[in-house]
């Protein structure tokens, strides 16, 4: 079935078949999600794929709502990948290509995919291609997704959806057996090191933990020994690591039904939002006026104002580039509330 739209009355735009590009890193992945629920819901019976760089395809497991999941692995013959992934997008011929992101690859592949129409921002190379560019602003009072919202507008309407991904019945039972006492979880790490609390205040906030309620330290392989050195320096009797042993769908079923996920502003945050889950998110180096804060009903940001220094970055550092890195180090984790 084909689904009609009328711009104004002298333009007809058919669109059936439609991509999604989101190459960022998997928080950027997530948020992308809310554009596939606004399409399924518009367009019912459309056929909607997306194109995640390689690592991000596992939040998109059986997802109901995408007919493919297309992947770019940047890591090994990226530019070789790239070229691939042009001709399997011009294979495919989709009606409606509707790039998130904002490189000179994903605009390549927009410009050149041949759909019939184009959709992407203004600041990404190869938009003069585009038939749609919009303009994307940090810190105009808009949430990404209502920045993503802006791309599709013109064929849909204003209204914003949520993030949201669906952890099969596997996952859910695998988090199943994580659920037989009441718990929390906390995901310490992040891949900008400025974004992440400082280990003390994740000691601090596991120990203000009523010791009847069971701490799970989520996040990836990577983050195991950094979750280790948590558990072994609280005084909560009842704190287990889960880094690297739990798939994000799985960390995200068990993060939907805990009192609380205590998160940093990275990619956690969204996996929580992704499923509706209470989240409390801690802001250092960064500002939710990014427009990157939780989506979650039951949602609080926590962040030390009145740094002269804060926001240093979109995106965070390594290293703190004044070298005190008080934005995490004056947190206080008695502003969150625990269980």
């Amino acid at each position: 079935m084909r689904f009609t739209f009328f711009n104004n009355i002298d333009q007809l735009i058919v669109y059936h078949n439609i991509l999604i590009i989101q190459t960022a890193f998997i928080g950027d992945a997530i948020l992308a999600s809310s554009l596939v629920e606004k399409l399924h819901a518009r367009l019912p019976d459309a056929q909607i794929s997306i194109l995640v760089r390689k690592g991000n395809e596992s939040v998109y497991h059986q997802h109901p709502f995408l007919k493919e999941v297309l992947v770019w692995d940047k890591q090994t013959s990226k530019n070789r990948n790239l070229v691939r992934l042009l001709f399997k997008i011009r294979k495919n011929k989709y009606d409606c290509v509707i790039n998130c992101h904002r490189f000179a690859s994903s605009g390549f592949l927009t410009g050149f995919s041949k759909a019939k129409h184009k959709a992407g921002y203004k600041q990404t190379p190869f938009s003069y291609l585009f038939d749609t560019a919009v303009k994307h602003i940090i810190g105009n009072g808009k949430h990404e997704v209502e920045r993503y919202n802006q791309l599709i507008e013109d064929f849909t309407d204003k209204e914003v959806f949520k993030p949201k991904l669906y952890p099969s019945a596997a996952d859910i039972e695998t988090a199943r057996s994580f659920q037989t006492q009441k718990y929390v979880c906390m995901a310490p790490a992040s891949v900008w090191y400025t974004k992440q609390l400082i280990v003390k205040k994740w000691i601090e906030l596991c120990n203000l933990t009523d010791n009847n309620t069971t701490v799970y330290l989520l996040g990836a392989k990577g983050d195991e020994g950094l979750c280790e050195q948590i558990r072994k320096e609280s005084t909560h009797k009842d704190v287990h690591v889960l880094a690297g042993k739990l798939t994000l769908l799985q960390s995200a079923a068990l993060m939907k039904n805990a009192l609380m996920n205590y998160v940093n502003d990275s990619a956690p945050l969204h996996l929580a939002s992704s499923v509706n889950a209470p989240v409390t998110a801690f802001f250092c180096s960064t500002v939710p006026a990014f427009g990157f804060g939780p989506t979650s009903d039951n949602s609080k940001v926590i962040e030390v104002k009145g740094l002269e220094c804060k926001p240093c970055g979109l995106h965070g550092y390594k290293a703190c580039p004044l070298g005190h890195f008080k934005c995490s180090m004056l947190q206080d984790v008695g502003e969150a509330e625990v269980f």
